[in-house]
């Protein structure tokens, strides 16, 4: 039985990838052509391929993903939680970059 995959519009291109991560950590893994970013809760690994190849003209070899969980913080007496945060770790084909200066709209 064989999935179908729908394609995305580049308006849920934009909708699924927030932010590019740029940590110590990140900056490091971009010499093994792979990228982070901060991605939308609920969209899946094959949504996130298609969205960071149509903004970034890119291949995308494969895509790993992780839910950080909101730290609990007390503001102003009261306690409450921090949202939770969904990251992808984008790994590209041989030849392909992500010139680190583009802005997602």
């Amino acid at each position: 039985m064989m999935k179908t995959i729908k394609k995305i519009s580049m308006d849920k291109a934009y909708g699924i990838v927030k932010k590019p991560i740029t940590t110590e950590k990140s900056t490091n893994l971009q010499q093994f052509n792979q990228y982070s970013f901060v991605v939308s809760k609920n969209s899946n690994s094959n949504e996130i391929k298609q969205a960071i190849e149509m903004i970034f003209k890119v291949k995308v070899n494969k895509v790993n993903t992780s839910i950080l969980r909101g730290k609990g913080k007390t503001f102003k007496g009261t306690y409450g939680f921090r949202k939770d945060i969904k990251r992808a770790i984008v790994t590209l084909n041989e030849g392909n970059t992500i010139d680190s200066s583009l802005e997602i709209k």
